[in-house]
């Protein structure tokens, strides 16, 4: 698997492709940095003048309902109906669904008519997409990962998807497989944000690697090792955010053979 992992960063950052992401305000800068720091190409066009324009240019779309507005509802689907009908792939994270039915709704709607080929999210946002279950504190989770299980199968198989559960574990999973990946460091949630670039480094991992399971498996074991390779350097979050990004931009592949736990 580490082979894997390796060859799809070394692909990211040969080929620096254009990953458009309409996601939400607070982590705008976030996304587009750690996207730059692992050799991608982001893009943050969200208006419904452009957004159809910009998903045709791009290799992958990622579709983020952190702040939602209508406007931003429709442009997400718009930009995801074009990117389905041209085979782009789509990365949906459904952020705080469950907190309010608006939430829960939009995100259903997303991935009835996107048809996203990966969904990344919490175990409680998860479980609401597939259960309309009410269950996050805001838009963190209440559930862990393995809590998650049926809930992600039934999302795979319902929307023929794969759906990557972050977690302590986090657990990625197709509707006839599973794995799992067990890097990463507690410190990764002390950060706004980090959910969400995970988000859309799976984004530029899919635009790479044609097999979804494997794109969303590689990028959390990526960000993983990443994480744990950044609080070894930080003293708190505020540092810990600018390692992370060091992290990212200086991964090799010694580190991956030495830390990656994904199987």
């Amino acid at each position: 698997m580490q082979t894997g992992v390796w060859e799809d960063v070394q692909k990211i950052r040969a080929e620096a492709p254009l990953v458009h992401n309409i996601t939400n305000y607070v982590v705008m800068n976030s996304s587009a940095n750690a996207l730059l720091a692992l050799g991608a190409s982001p893009v943050m066009a969200h208006a419904l003048e452009e957004v159809e324009e910009m998903t045709g240019l791009a290799r992958a779309l990622v579709l983020n309902i952190g702040t939602l507005a209508p406007e931003w509802v429709e442009a997400m689907l718009r930009a995801g109906r074009v990117a389905k009908r041209r085979g782009i792939p789509v990365v949906l994270d459904p952020v705080g669904a469950g907190a309010t039915a608006y939430r829960t709704e939009t995100a259903r709607r997303l991935a009835a008519d996107v048809a996203p080929t990966i969904i990344r999210g919490n175990a409680s946002e998860i479980r609401a997409m597939a259960m309309a279950e009410a269950g996050t504190k805001g838009v963190d989770s209440m559930h862990g990962s393995e809590e998650a299980m049926e809930a992600a199968r039934a999302l795979a198989t319902a929307h023929d998807c794969v759906v990557s559960v972050s977690g302590v574990v986090d657990v990625i999973v197709s509707r006839s497989a599973t794995l799992r990946v067990a890097n990463g460091h507690p410190m990764m949630g002390k950060v706004t944000g980090l959910g969400c670039a995970a988000t859309a480094i799976t984004g530029a991992f899919a635009a790479v690697n044609a097999d979804p399971l494997r794109a969303a498996a590689h990028a959390m074991g990526m960000m993983g090792v990443c994480g744990e390779i950044a609080e070894e350097h930080a003293r708190g979050p505020g540092s810990f955010q600018m390692h992370f990004l060091d992290a990212l931009a200086l991964l090799t592949d010694l580190d991956l053979s030495r830390r990656l736990r994904l199987e």
